[in-house]
């Protein structure tokens, strides 16, 4: 079983994952499978199913699908030529995707928010047609968004495609047990392991360069959010936190009264920053999610900004080891909150935050192994309720727990040797299984919980 670092850590846009970097990696996908046709198509229609009709306007789904057809991808998204491209096509009812034809397409008419039954895949559907000049359907692929901005089509999520299918990676552990009897027989540590295992797919030098990417992009993330203040998008009304938490935190440094305690704010403040970005739109990375991404960025810079001997250069071992375990949960559970709730998200965030922490304090792969399962442990049966489908409440908020849960899940687990009752494997089959009995309404449908008992309107 393989998957990336850079699958587990990708550069998108706010404000979700699953519902905003998803579907822009589906209409992507599907105008490469235009290109590869023998015939041309006139017009798209696209239709969203499940979460991704119930919450889409407030994940902005809808503007995904749209940028997606006309050739904008997350990775390198311009918010300005954005917004010019979505006015243009609003009024001229028209995309004009690189390598094809100008393709008839009018939001208004051709994207249908579909509230019957979900497809039978996933609760994150979506099914994208071209048609003919008469506006007769002559091909249609089914997609399913199924967490983190993975993107599978109908026929992959059947066969069970979920992981890279290509050649067999030095350390190909499928289970923290197996993760763990490797460990030992080689005497690597999990970062090796999983660094040996990218250095099979890619040259060292990129993906130095690419974990370099990834944390300069999460830092810089961290950084917006503490000098922005103002009211998040959508119409909650949500005030900016971050910045005036981060500014009273510094005032009040060198206080003879400031309680040890404080550090959760510094450690809330991050995370929050993170979400507040994601929330108005900003460049994110997710790890494993949108909805989670402030967790793991906090946690790193909770450890460069405010524990003796952290060093950058370690980050790349920080970020290695905690996508060795998002891999194995994404693998053997979910980590999509419209599958199997925000345990899927923020608790797998605090499980990987947790382990890479571990890791760069000395943690041996048992206590890392330990740290993580603690970490997700304590975050079981949690819900996915966004107010209003937002990622705004409790989501910024919540990050902020989760990354002061996988901290204390860390130093809990160095402070013993390892040997623990409750293994990371039972954690993650106890999450799916939880994932699998939970309402509908508690899975990023906005149909229960918070969501229907806060205002929001």
């Amino acid at each position: 079983m393989f998957l990336s670092v850079f699958d587990m850590f990708k550069v998108g846009v706010g404000p979700s994952s699953s519902h905003t970097i998803g579907p822009m990696v589906a209409a992507a996908r599907f105008l490469d499978h235009l290109r590869a046709q023998p015939f041309q198509v006139a017009g798209l229609r696209a239709s969203l199913h499940g979460s991704l009709a119930f919450t889409g306007v407030g994940h902005a789904t809808d503007r995904a699908v749209i940028l997606g057809l006309a050739g904008f991808r997350a990775d390198d998204y311009d918010a300005e030529k954005a917004e010019a491209e979505l006015a243009r096509i609003a009024e001229e009812h028209n995309v004009r995707p690189a390598g094809l034809n100008t393709l008839r397409f009018h939001p208004k008419d051709d994207l249908v928010f579909d509230y019957g039954p979900a497809l039978p895949g996933h609760a994150n559907g979506m099914i994208m047609r071209g048609v003919d000049a008469q506006g007769d359907v002559i091909t249609e692929v089914t997609y399913y968004s199924v967490g983190g901005g993975f993107v599978l089509t109908a026929a992959e999520l059947e066969s069970g495609k979920h992981t890279d299918d290509g050649a067999p990676v030095p350390y190909p552990f499928k289970s923290a047990d197996e993760m763990l009897t490797m460990a030992a027989k080689s005497g690597k540590s999990i970062a090796a392991m999983k660094r040996a295992n990218e250095l099979s797919r890619i040259p060292g030098a990129d993906l130095d360069s690419g974990l370099a990417r990834i944390w300069d992009v999460m830092n810089a993330c961290i950084d917006r959010g503490l000098t922005t203040d103002g009211t998040l998008p959508g119409g909650l009304n949500v005030r900016r936190r971050a910045k005036g938490i981060y500014d009273a935190l510094l005032a009040e440094r060198g206080m003879n009264l400031t309680a040890p305690h404080t550090i959760n704010d510094y450690m809330s403040t991050y995370a929050m920053a993170v979400n507040e970005e994601n929330a108005a739109g900003g460049q994110v990375v997710t790890a494993p999610t949108n909805g989670a991404a402030g967790v793991v960025p906090a946690t790193i810079r909770y450890w460069l900004d405010h524990v003796p001997g952290a060093a950058a250069s370690r980050v790349p071992e920080f970020l290695l080891t905690a996508s060795a375990i998002g891999g194995l949960i994404k693998f053997n559970a979910s980590i999509s909150g419209a599958e199997c709730g925000c345990q899927a998200e923020v608790g797998s965030a605090a499980a990987m935050a947790a382990a890479g922490l571990a890791a760069v304090l000395g943690g041996t792969p048992e206590q890392i192994e330990n740290a993580s399962e603690i970490a997700l442990e304590h975050h079981l049966g949690m819900t996915c309720d966004p107010v209003k489908g937002l990622v705004q409440v409790p989501c910024i908020e919540r990050n902020g727990l989760g990354a002061i849960k996988a901290v204390s899940a860390a130093s809990l687990a160095l402070r013993g040797d390892g040997k623990h009752l409750v293994s990371l494997d039972v954690a993650v089959e106890t999450m799916r299984q939880t994932g699998a009995d939970m309402s509908e309404k508690y899975k990023e449908t906005a149909l229960g919980g918070l969501a229907v008992n806060v205002p929001n309107c």
